[in-house]
């Protein structure tokens, strides 16, 4: 188990490369445009962020111990074709909870 001095120094050190990492972009950069080409790349991060933080979830979910679940595969197929199809985040929300629960309660 870790001491607590040890615990406390991971805790600095982690919320000082925090800090480090956001001032990077507003304390260097942050009186400055940024390049064409990196405003290009950075508009795909939320794109590239959510999926890799979702998938996990969906393909080996915690709550069944990594066992693939029907359920919860199905609630993404339905919170995705939602999403594309109106475009409307709350909606597609919405009807994949749903979907979730419903399918959660139907398998028992």
């Amino acid at each position: 188990m870790i001491t607590r001095p040890e615990l406390w120094i991971v805790i600095a050190a982690l919320a000082l490369g925090s800090f480090l990492l956001r001032f990077a972009f507003l304390g260097f950069v942050g009186d400055r445009p940024l390049p064409e080409w990196l405003l290009r790349h950075l508009r795909y991060t939320a794109v590239a962020v959510l999926p890799a933080l979702i998938a996990p979830m969906i393909i080996w979910p915690s709550g069944t111990d990594g066992v693939f679940d029907v359920p919860r595969v199905l609630a993404a197929v339905v919170t995705l074709s939602v999403g594309l199809i109106w475009r409307n985040v709350v909606l597609a929300i919405a009807l994949g909870a749903g979907t979730l629960y419903l399918g959660l309660y139907l398998a028992g």
